[in-house]
């Protein structure tokens, strides 16, 4: 399976990364920065019709998304345009996504940035942070209960929040044991690809309403993006159909005209 693969692949990294900085020398740069203040969440608690945008180059499933990809342009437009939130891919094998794209957006935009990988190591966690992180992605298919707590805990440790990433009922409930303040439903099957918008709406009901619930993958239109909030997601993350669209501007704005007020 394409995340098995994934994984192993950000485990390679993880050891290369560490023959430059130690886990230990790691640690102590992340410590030595100010404690966040787990922006990503609050903004994602405070507002309605919360929208994260992704900034990606490709993805397994859709190839090459953007040719020239203009990332930091994208970045400063979906700032300007109003996003709550940036993902951005530092998946380099399937994604094309680096560390590198992801610390010269933190230096262009102001607003909170998940950095999205796969997170195998606790040195991942700390390398975010020393990038400018406001959160990091955590999946349930690829952690097991003990190392979600662990890895929440760290991030609380740091100021940042953790995104737990769920694919089904029982990663729902891994998901919340572990302490989990951020739950997102991914739409996507992850081994044939295939797309369903109602496995989020099926989902909600396990989460608590306590908790930040984000709609992940597969949200092709503004109607897609507002029926899941419309439905109880706390936010929605949009990827390639918004990177696409010609109007950026008016795709977020008939999101947040369809979806219900809820302040």
């Amino acid at each position: 399976m394409i995340l098995d693969e994934l994984a192993q692949t950000a485990a390679k990294r993880v050891a290369e990364d560490k023959k430059n900085i130690s886990l230990d020398e790691m640690k102590q740069k992340a410590y030595a920065l100010p404690k966040g203040d787990f922006r990503f969440e609050k903004v994602l608690s405070h507002r309605s019709g919360r929208v994260i945008c992704e900034v990606k180059k490709a993805s397994p499933s859709k190839g090459i998304i953007s040719q020239d990809f203009p990332y930091l342009d994208i970045a400063a437009e979906y700032e300007k345009i109003g996003a709550d939130c940036i993902s951005c891919l530092t998946e380099p094998s399937r994604f094309l996504g680096s560390d590198k794209i992801f610390t010269d957006i933190r230096h262009r935009v102001n607003i909170p940035m998940l950095r999205k990988d796969f997170t195998v190591d606790e040195y991942q966690i700390y390398q975010s942070k020393v990038m400018g992180a406001d959160a990091v992605l955590l999946i349930c298919s690829i952690l097991n209960s003990e190392q979600l707590k662990e890895y929440i805990g760290i991030c609380d440790t740091l100021g940042i929040s953790a995104l737990v990433e769920a694919h089904n009922q029982d990663e729902i409930k891994t998901a919340v044991k572990a302490g989990a303040r951020i739950i997102g439903v991914n739409n996507r099957n992850l081994k044939d690809f295939s797309i369903d918008l109602e496995n989020a709406v099926s989902l909600r009901r396990m989460i608590p309403r306590n908790l930040i619930f984000i709609a992940e993958s597969g949200i092709a239109s503004p109607e897609d993006a507002a029926k899941m909030l419309n439905y109880g997601a706390n936010a929605v993350l949009v990827g390639e159909a918004f990177m696409k669209s010609d109007d950026k501007s008016g795709f977020l704005k008939r999101i947040r005209d369809l979806t219900y007020d809820d302040d």
